[in-house]
């Protein structure tokens, strides 16, 4: 067991069992498997955290481990891996769902690495621009300070960023129609 002090989510308290199994059924990956099913151990961690940064419910997250023989260090090593990965899936949302990643068709790999790279360089700019964008929240959100609101927030208001950067192009000049066709 690891008690760890955490800067958003308080105390945090990490439990280890070693040597635990999965109960496998013939479903799924194990449906042509022949013979009897094989015992694969591992290691289930128990992650309790004092509270959460949104005020939400807490509840205790499992994890299984295919490794065995888990040491203290390996088991602060992984709770803190499943905080991370709390927010690589989120980008990876924001990515698919709100920027529309995986919309396109797109025929070569060559299209879709200029497409990801695109998608990229469209979220950092959504990162960038929070200290400018207007937080235009939905009636449940909480408001929050510019510097910490969200791509998705920052998308919310990205609309009117537009009266706050200036454009490169030159207003258009003045003109009336030609004298047309002689």
């Amino acid at each position: 067991m690891t008690v760890t002090d955490t800067r958003l989510h308080g105390k945090a308290t990490a439990q280890a069992w070693d040597r635990l199994h999965p109960r496998l059924t013939r479903r799924a990956a194990w449906l042509d498997h022949d013979g009897p099913l094989p015992l694969i151990e591992g290691a289930v961690f128990r992650l309790v955290v004092e509270k959460l940064p949104n005020g939400g419910v807490n509840k205790p997250v499992w994890v299984w481990w295919s490794r065995t023989a888990a040491t203290e260090a390996d088991v602060g090593r992984c709770w803190q891996s499943v905080l991370r990965r709390f927010g690589i899936e989120h980008t990876f949302r924001l990515l698919k769902q709100t920027l529309g990643w995986t919309k396109p068709r797109l025929r070569s790999s060559e299209a879709a690495d200029r497409w990801t790279w695109l998608m990229i360089a469209a979220y950092a700019q959504l990162r960038l621009a929070r200290l400018l964008a207007t937080d235009l929240r939905q009636p449940r959100a909480k408001p929050t300070e510019p510097n910490r609101m969200t791509p998705a927030r920052v998308r919310r208001g990205f609309r009117n960023l537009h009266t706050k950067t200036g454009s490169p192009a030159v207003a258009p000049k003045p003109s009336r129609p030609g004298p047309g066709r002689p």
